[in-house]
C-alpha cells in the first residue's frame, strides 16, 4: 500500500459499500500509526461534522462519520461511483484538485489526500500529516468536489505501463549507480526489498480484484527502485545540468506510478460501490 490516503480511500469505500465494518477500517488504518488525530481545517467542516477546529481529537470514528455524511446517498455517476477519490498531487500535476483551496495546498504539500462527495457538490477533503512514528494527524476540509474527469486508461493499460516502468526504473538506478560518489551505503537490492516489504505489510479489502492488486504491487516496486535511485545520487552538489537530467529521468516514471495508483484505487472503489 502506497500511502495512508490510499488505505483510507479503499477501506472507507469498502465500509460504505457494506463489505467491511468500521472495525476493519480502524484496524487497517492502525497499521499506519497506532494513534490518529482528527480535526477540522475550517469552520464549515467543524460545524457540519462536529469536529474540533482549534485542535485535534483522538480516534477515527469522527472521521468515518464525516465520510458517511459527505458520501451521501445520491445517485451514482453515469461514469462510475466517484464519491471517494484518492488524489496524489505533485508540483505541476494538480489535476482533479479544487482550485485555490486550503485543502489543495495541504494535499500538494503532503502529496496525498482523499476527497469524499458527489461530483459538483460540497464534500470534504482529508489530508494526513505524519507526526512521529506513532501519530497520524488528519485535517478535514470543506471543499467543492470537482467534476469527475474522463479516465482514458483502464487497469489493463496501467498494468502494461507498470511492466515498462519496472524496466525504466531499473535503468535509472543503474545510471545513478554509475556515478562515482553515492550517498547510499547499503546494497541497493537490500534497500529496495526493505521498502517493498514495508509497503506489503498493509492489508487490502478482500473484495479488491487481483488485477488491481497486481498493479498496486507493481507501483510499490517501481516506487522503491526510484527511491533508491534518488538515494544513489552523488553526495556532492550536482551541476544544474546534471540535476535537470536526473529530474528528467525520474519525473515521468513517478508520474506513471501516481497515475497507475489512482486508476487501480478508483476502479476498486467503483467495483465495491456498484456491488453494494
Amino acid at each position: 500500500m502506497c500511502s495512508s490516503s490510499a488505505s483510507l480511500a479503499l477501506w472507507a469505500s469498502s465500509w460504505l459499500a457494506g463489505a467491511s465494518s468500521p472495525d476493519d477500517v480502524i484496524d487497517a488504518m492502525s497499521e499506519w500509526a497506532p494513534m490518529h488525530l482528527v480535526g477540522a481545517g475550517d469552520a464549515g467542516a467543524a460545524e457540519t461534522f462536529g469536529l474540533q477546529q482549534s485542535g485535534y481529537a483522538e480516534g477515527i470514528a469522527g472521521m468515518l462519520q464525516a465520510i458517511r455524511v459527505a458520501a451521501g446517498t445520491e445517485a451514482r455517476s453515469a461514469i462510475g461511483d466517484d464519491r471517494v477519490r484518492l488524489v496524489l498531487p505533485a508540483p505541476g500535476a494538480v489535476h482533479g484538485l479544487p482550485a485555490n483551496t486550503d485543502f489543495s495546498r495541504a494535499a500538494l504539500n503532503t502529496g496525498q489526500a482523499v476527497m469524499v462527495g458527489t461530483s459538483g457538490s460540497l464534500g470534504i477533503g482529508l489530508v494526513p500529516v505524519v507526526e512521529g512514528p506513532d501519530v497520524l494527524r488528519w485535517t478535514v476540509y470543506s471543499i467543492p468536489v470537482p467534476e469527475h474527469g474522463y479516465r482514458d486508461q483502464g487497469l489493463g493499460e496501467a498494468e502494461y505501463e507498470m511492466r515498462e516502468a519496472v524496466r525504466g526504473a531499473a535503468d535509472a538506478l543503474a545510471q545513478m549507480q554509475s556515478l562515482p560518489t553515492r550517498t547510499l551505503e547499503s546494497d541497493p537490492r537490500t534497500r529496495i526489498a526493505s521498502l517493498i516489504a514495508d509497503a506489503a505489510r498493509h492489508r487490502y479489502p478482500a473484495e479488491m480484484s487481483e488485477r488491481a492488486f497486481r498493479v498496486l504491487e507493481s507501483t510499490d516496486r517501481v516506487a522503491a527502485i526510484l527511491t533508491v535511485a534518488a538515494e544513489s545520487a552523488p553526495s556532492e552538489a550536482p551541476t544544474a545540468s546534471a540535476a535537470a537530467a536526473r529530474e528528467e529521468l525520474l519525473r515521468p516514471l513517478w508520474a506513471a506510478v501516481r497515475t497507475a495508483r489512482t486508476i487501480a484505487v478508483a476502479t476498486s472503489i467503483e467495483a465495491a460501490m456498484h456491488s453494494a
